[in-house]
C-alpha cells in the first residue's frame, strides 16, 4: 500500500514545490506561516496526503477533535498534505506541502514524498525552515540557503552553508531529493530567540523573498509587509519597557553590524532592486493592478 495516493490533476506546467513542516524545523512558525500565506493567497486544490498511521505517534502528536454544539464535526489526524496552485501569469504551477515532522520512519516518509514529487514531475523542491538565533529583530532577517549540489547553488546564486550537526525532516527530505536526482534547496530564516512566539511575519516575509529570488517570480505578499512592520514596532515597544532587553538588543545590533561585510549589503540591495523590477513588470502586465 502506498502511503500517498495522488488525485488525478493532469499535467502540471513546470511545477516547483515549496514545503514546510511544523515542529523542530519551524521556529516561530515562520516556515509553515509561508505555506499558509500562499495557500490563502491562491486558490489551491488538495491533491493528496500522507497516511499518518505508520509515521506519527498519536500520543505525541495527537489528532484534533472538532465539536460544535455538542456534536462531533470531524476528527483531524496529524499528517502531511499536498496541494497545487495554478496562478495566472506566473508561468509555472506551484505544489505546496504543509507537513508535521513525523515521529518515526523518517526514511520511509521521505521516500514516499520523493516518489510523489517524481510523479508530479517537480522541477525543483524548495524546503523552508526557521531556527532560533542571536539575531536582532531590528535588522533584516538572515536567510541561509543549502543547495543539493554546487552547480545548483551557482545557478540559483545562493551562498553555500557549512554545517555539521543535528537536522530535522527538512534536512532528511533534502537528502532524499538529492539521491533521487530532484534539485532541492533549503532556506532557513533566523528568528530572534528572545521573541520566538508565533507568528513571525518578518521571518515569513524573508523566506518568501528567498523563494522569489530562487524562482525569479513575484509572490502575492498582500498585507504581510505591513504585518512585519507592525511586529517589529511591537517588539520595539516591549524592549523599551525593559532596560536589560533594550541593552541586549543594542548589543546584538552592534555585533550584527560589525560582521556584515559591505559586499553582503550590496548583494542585498541588488536583490531588493530585482524584486522591485519584477513587481513593477507584473503590474504592467496586469494593467497596473
Amino acid at each position: 500500500m502506498r502511503a500517498i495516493e495522488l488525485d488525478a490533476i493532469g499535467k502540471l506546467t513546470a511545477p516547483a514545490l515549496i514545503a514546510a513542516f511544523e515542529g523542530w524545523n519551524d521556529a516561530g512558525e515562520a516556515a509553515t506561516g509561508a505555506i499558509n500565506h500562499l495557500s490563502t493567497a491562491w486558490d489551491t486544490k488538495a491533491i493528496g496526503q500522507v497516511d499518518p498511521e505508520d509515521f506519527y505517534d498519536f500520543q505525541v502528536t495527537r489528532p484534533v477533535m472538532e465539536v460544535t454544539d455538542g456534536q462531533t464535526d470531524r476528527l483531524v489526524w496529524p499528517t502531511t498534505r499536498l496541494s497545487v496552485a495554478q496562478p495566472a501569469g506566473l508561468g509555472r504551477d506551484l505544489v505546496l506541502v504543509h507537513g508535521i515532522e513525523p515521529n518515526m520512519r523518517w526514511r520511509g516518509f521521505s521516500n514516499e514524498l520523493v516518489t510523489a514529487f517524481a510523479e508530479l514531475n517537480v522541477e525543483i523542491v524548495i524546503l523552508l525552515g526557521a531556527l532560533l538565533a542571536d539575531s536582532p529583530h531590528t535588522r533584516p532577517v538572515p536567510v541561509s540557503a543549502g543547495a543539493s549540489d554546487v552547480d545548483l547553488a551557482a545557478r540559483l546564486h545562493v551562498e553555500p552553508v557549512d554545517y555539521k550537526g543535528p537536522t530535522g525532516i527538512v534536512g532528511v527530505l533534502q537528502h532524499a531529493c538529492e539521491s533521487a536526482g530532484i534539485p532541492a534547496v533549503s532556506l532557513w530564516a533566523a528568528v530572534p530567540h528572545y521573541v520566538a512566539q508565533p507568528p513571525s511575519p518578518k521571518a515569513t516575509l524573508a523566506l518568501l523573498h528567498g523563494v522569489e529570488d530562487i524562482l525569479d517570480i513575484s509572490l502575492p505578499l498582500s498585507d504581510l509587509p505591513d504585518e512585519a512592520r507592525a511586529w517589529e514596532r511591537g517588539v520595539d515597544e516591549l524592549a523599551e519597557q525593559d532596560s536589560e532587553v533594550a541593552d541586549y538588543v543594542r548589543a546584538l545590533e552592534e555585533a550584527k553590524d560589525a560582521t556584515d561585510l559591505p559586499e553582503a549589503s550590496g548583494d542585498a540591495i541588488a536583490r531588493e532592486f530585482e524584486r522591485y523590477l519584477r513587481r513593477r513588470g507584473d503590474r504592467g502586465e496586469h494593467g497596473g493592478r
